[in-house]
């Protein structure tokens, strides 16, 4: 199956070599705290489901607060990292969280264009849009356009997380239960790029699986030779992962670390050991 996806990619997004379209770019670990029912979490987010909630595989569920994580980012200063709410009930944790470190994190989970304010008002520097644009299959261009009148798409980070489906990876909405028609690939990310700041893009697939990463998703992005930042998620196992990302993203993809963290309960990595690799490559 790789190598089947590995020649679909060369088929359609052969290049010539890259030039560094971000001047300086380089690589930086993006933190996350993922809520669920108020909780700090890591969850297989391909089991999230809004009818079943016996199918939900949680990896781990934190005794700290939102706040304490969030002081632990801002005290080594990692900026742009990524509050979710995984469901209703967490927009108290979430608030928490970004009151913490005002201006530090960005949030998302349930943001539409009648609560984005409301979230950048209690502190939060981005707002994550996924469903609210994207709904129906097709992405909605009047929601779109709606929202960056709004905030400004200095503001606005879309999440393009996906999974692979017969010829390629496909955007996938609605605690990612549903396809849409949207394909990644380079025209896409450079049409969207126009109306955010940022890409948040999980590979789905291996999300939360601690698997490896998805090398193929890696590489795509790092053709496409977008303007803004993407943010790689799923699959990091231990360090070599991030390593990968760097070199087949070219520096130019930054990461989270979820589930493999020790702070999260993990055994693949520390977040000391993340923490020196973000700042090792900054330099």
């Amino acid at each position: 199956m790789r190598r089947i996806r590995i020649l679909l990619f060369l088929s359609e997004y052969w290049v010539l070599p890259r030039s560094l379209t971000i001047k300086n770019k380089k690589m930086r670990f993006r933190p996350c705290i993922d809520l669920h029912n108020g909780k700090v979490k890591q969850i297989v987010g391909s089991t999230l489901s809004d009818s079943d909630s016996a199918t939900l595989q949680t990896n781990f569920s934190s005794q700290f607060s939102p706040a304490h994580y969030a002081q632990m980012y801002r005290q080594d200063n990692l900026p742009g990292g990524h509050v979710i709410m995984l469901g209703p009930g967490n927009e108290k944790a979430a608030t928490e969280a970004l009151q913490a470190w005002p201006g530090g994190l960005q949030v998302g989970g349930g943001i539409t264009d009648q609560n984005a304010e409301q979230w950048l008002e209690r502190g939060a520097s981005h707002v994550i849009v996924t469903s609210h644009v994207f709904h129906d299959g097709q992405l909605d261009t009047k929601r779109l356009d709606k929202l960056c009148q709004l905030i400004g798409k200095e503001q606005l980070v879309l999440d393009l997380s996906c999974r692979w489906k017969h010829n390629g990876y496909y955007v996938v909405t609605d605690r990612w239960q549903k396809f849409t028609d949207l394909k990644i690939n380079k025209a896409l990310l450079l049409e969207l790029e126009k109306s955010c700041d940022e890409f948040l893009i999980h590979a789905v697939d291996v999300e939360g699986k601690c698997m490896g990463v998805d090398e193929v998703l890696l590489e795509l992005l790092a053709a496409a030779e977008v303007n803004k930042a993407i943010t790689y998620a799923g699959g990091v196992t231990h360090l070599k992962d991030l390593e990968r990302i760097c070199q087949a993203g070219k520096s130019q993809l930054d990461a989270t670390v979820g589930s493999a963290l020790d702070i999260f309960g993990g055994t693949g990595c520390t977040y000391e050991e993340v923490v020196k690799f973000h700042k090792k490559a900054a330099e």
